[in-house]
């Protein structure tokens, strides 16, 4: 590995269009699961210039079920959607909360899927599709994360809360993020240059509005980023295109699950390829992610390793994991092959088989919107939100290794 060199992460905001599709998706994730834990989800999202679609497969009971919709369903499910792009802050006449057209096109799960991933007789429940899915965690941060995401991150989501208290009211909701630091021995030393462009109201693009602009993002890459990285060498591109008025869904088609890296590690760790949003947790690409999350989170943050990745495999249909990889990059204070037997011993994880995980994290609950913008990762655990950002399983990580 690497000890001296320039990395970059991004990040996009909640109201950049991918992310408008993602958040709707898991507003209906978390729909469909208030009203049926065990419902079956994978929701597509659409965005474009007023208009949002729906599409895919959904099973839950009272709400859809033997392909019919109960009485009032889809007024609350177009209700839900609305509600979302509400809480973003799109009021604009290429995309409006209260007028874009609607279309819903979710049918019933296919059978031959459900028959692979439901519990039957001395059947598991399977996992809901084959994939490899990876986590990751390193001592970059507190929150164990990349500092080049977390930092990305931490920029747009400042800037959101500056807008919804309407103590920056030139800025709109679409903007994007780029946090490009040196390393020296593997640690972060010097914020080279830093990329924001943010949706802004109209005449923020010239003269003194433009200086207070950049002058307002600055200062919020100032609050987010330690000062020692800071310098006069830093380079800042604010809005280098110029001009940002026309943004979001008006100005770019949005999709759900185009923003994989972004929702994960900036880049820092592999990615499996699958995205997270309009997912049901029991499919692995989204649950399994989140516990290899929190097992490499626990082994970095019991002392066990400064980086660690772990990767999982599945196949549709089949319960247990076909494998379980750990590598600790050199920096394990124990043998990686060690840690993959240590945590083959826990029992809370119940064998890391989907219904495991679920049992584990407690992931059959409507906690998945607040997932859906500024990373699935690196985030404080609150109530049920983020539980595979929990640190509580250190000591039973040092109980197996030492048994």
């Amino acid at each position: 590995m690497r000890s001296n060199y320039l990395f970059t992460s991004e990040s996009v905001s909640e109201g950049h269009p991918d992310k408008v599709a993602d958040q709707i998706s898991d507003s209906i994730v978390d729909l469909f699961l208030s009203k049926d834990p065990e419902a079956r989800i994978a929701c597509e999202t659409l965005t474009t210039t007023q208009l949002v679609v729906l599409a895919g497969e959904i099973r839950c009971k009272g709400v859809f079920e033997n392909g019919q919709w109960a009485d009032g369903a889809q007024a609350e499910i177009e209700a839900a959607v609305r509600e979302t792009v509400k809480k973003i802050g799109y009021e604009q006449s290429g995309f409006h909360w209260e007028t874009f057209r609607f279309e819903n096109n979710l049918h019933a799960q296919s059978a031959h899927i459900a028959q692979g991933v439901d519990a039957s007789g001395n059947k598991d429940e399977g996992a809901g599709d084959q994939g490899i899915m990876f986590g990751f965690a390193c001592d970059e941060t507190p929150d164990l994360m990349p500092a080049t995401l977390d930092y990305s991150h931490k920029i747009l989501a400042k800037m959101a809360a500056d807008r919804h208290a309407r103590t920056a009211p030139f800025l709109e909701p679409d903007a994007k993020s780029q946090v490009t630091l040196r390393f020296e021995n593997g640690k972060p030393v010097a914020a080279t240059a830093i990329v924001v462009s943010t949706q802004h109201a109209p005449g923020y693009d010239e003269g003194d509005k433009e200086a207070e602009l950049h002058a307002y993002v600055k200062s919020v890459i100032a609050d987010v980023l330690p000062a020692d990285l800071l310098s006069d060498a830093t380079e800042y591109h604010i809005n280098p295109t110029g001009s940002f008025e026309i943004g979001g869904p008006d100005g770019d088609a949005g999709l759900t699950g185009r923003k994989i890296i972004v929702d994960t590690y900036g880049g820092a760790a592999p990615h499996g390829g699958g995205a997270f949003s309009g997912k049901d947790p029991t499919k692995v690409d989204r649950s399994a992610a989140y516990i290899t999350r929190y097992l490499a989170k626990n082994i970095v943050a019991a002392g066990l390793a400064k980086r660690c990745t772990i990767q999982l495999a599945y196949a549709i249909g089949v319960s247990k994991p076909l494998s379980l990889y750990v590598d600790t990059h050199g920096t394990g204070t124990a043998d990686d092959a060690a840690i993959e037997t240590a945590i083959a011993k826990i029992e809370k994880l119940g064998g890391l088989t989907p219904r495991g995980i679920r049992m584990a994290l407690g992931l059959n609950k409507p906690i998945y919107r607040a997932t859906a913008a500024y990373g699935h990762f690196g985030r404080k655990p609150e109530g049920d939100l983020f539980p595979w950002e929990k640190t509580d399983l250190v000591d039973e990580l040092k109980a197996a290794l030492a048994a």
